[in-house]
């Protein structure tokens, strides 16, 4: 199905030239970013669904809140979340697979789930209400501990198991901290793909915690799991995933034709979930050297450093392209990622190739 220009799952269109569609998901192609500033339009952001989109009577729609970690029940509807203070957060969505093709294609590493090369993620402008601030005005207990919210798409069904509708949990300091109830995105309401009518945004961690959909909230004072955190997205250690590593692509066509003999201004974008990134390196000869980019504005905490490189190569043939960024935390992208067969979070530095005409 990787190749279809629709998917019955997803509500936008799906051009080809934009996306390559995975089943119930699209990935974006990068060279479809080219020119477009640091905000990912809604119409090119990548779609990941479980199953598929609802369409949700916003009338009708109540986000609960409710659990042991609450002194009381609470429901908002749309126009309470409206009414109330907002917040507004430029952040990357990422998912945690992005880039799980390149465990095989590039390290030769079989692995399982959706093939993402390295567009599964974007940066939108996000307007909402801080989720710290439902649950205060919830009556968050001091002995809380764990928040989850659960989406209202339909049950995620997998080799015959039910394992109901997506949720995870998140603990309370990160809830407490810098995570959004987002009705907005890009100054538009949410389309129906991207969370419609309201959805969690947890900067810098994988795409899995922005849960989708939102329509209820449980508040613990134990901890809580669910097969999101158990059973997927989990470490080789069997820990839930949770900070994106840093990475790096080019706003290129993958496998593109370039001429030899003239100058090329590569652009490119660059991101981590661990602060933002300070450096971004070039390399056309594999890694043996290797020289800065320049970086386009100020480093952005949560969305990405956009990037330009200028390039003459002088060797027809085929070529491997390399950007490595490092990040305000010091990681720097590696040469290889080791696997654990479930394909998550790939960080090395990809090698983009190329056909020099």
């Amino acid at each position: 199905m990787e190749n279809q220009n629709m998917s019955a799952s997803i509500r936008k269109p799906l051009p080809p030239e934009h996306f390559i569609v995975h089943g119930t998901s699209a990935e974006t192609r990068w060279e479809a970013l080219r020119g477009h500033g640091e905000i990912t339009p809604n119409e090119l952001f990548f779609v990941r669904n479980h199953t598929t989109t609802p369409l949700i009577d916003v009338d009708t729609w109540r986000l609960r809140l409710w659990g042991t970690g609450l002194r009381r029940v609470t429901e908002y509807g749309y126009r309470d979340l409206l009414a109330m203070p907002s917040e507004t957060l430029t952040a990357f969505i990422e998912c945690a697979g992005n880039g799980r093709r390149l465990f095989t294609e590039q390290q030769g590493q079989p692995v399982h789930g959706i093939s993402w090369r390295l567009g599964a993620v974007g940066v939108a402008r996000w307007r909402g209400v801080r989720l710290a601030t439902l649950l205060e005005r919830s009556g968050l207990k001091p002995e809380a501990v764990a928040v989850m919210a659960t989406g209202l798409d339909a049950d995620y069904i997998e080799d015959g198991v039910n394992h109901g509708r997506v949720r995870r949990p998140l603990p309370l300091a990160k809830a407490m901290d810098d995570v959004l109830v987002a009705y907005e995105m890009n100054g538009r309401p949410l389309p129906p793909d991207h969370g419609f009518p309201a959805r969690l945004v947890v900067p810098g961690w994988v795409g899995i915690a922005s849960i989708k959909w939102l329509g209820d909230i449980e508040v613990s004072t134990e901890p809580l799991s669910s097969p999101w955190t158990t059973r997927f997205y989990r470490t080789a250690a069997g820990e839930p995933l949770r900070e994106v590593v840093v990475k790096s692509a080019f706003e290129l066509e993958w496998g593109a034709r370039l001429e030899t003999g003239r100058t090329h201004v590569l652009h490119g974008r660059s991101w981590s979930g661990h602060g933002a990134v300070t450096r971004v390196e070039f390399s056309a000869d594999l890694g043996a050297t290797w020289h800065p980019v320049s970086l386009i504005g100020r480093p952005s905490a949560h969305g990405w450093a956009r990037w330009t490189v200028s390039w003459t190569p002088t060797t027809r043939g085929e070529h491997r392209l390399l950007a490595r960024a490092t990040d305000a935390s010091g990681a720097v992208q590696p040469s290889h990622t080791p696997s654990d067969g479930t394909g998550y979070q790939f960080g090395a530095v990809a090698h983009h190739p190329v056909t020099l005409v």
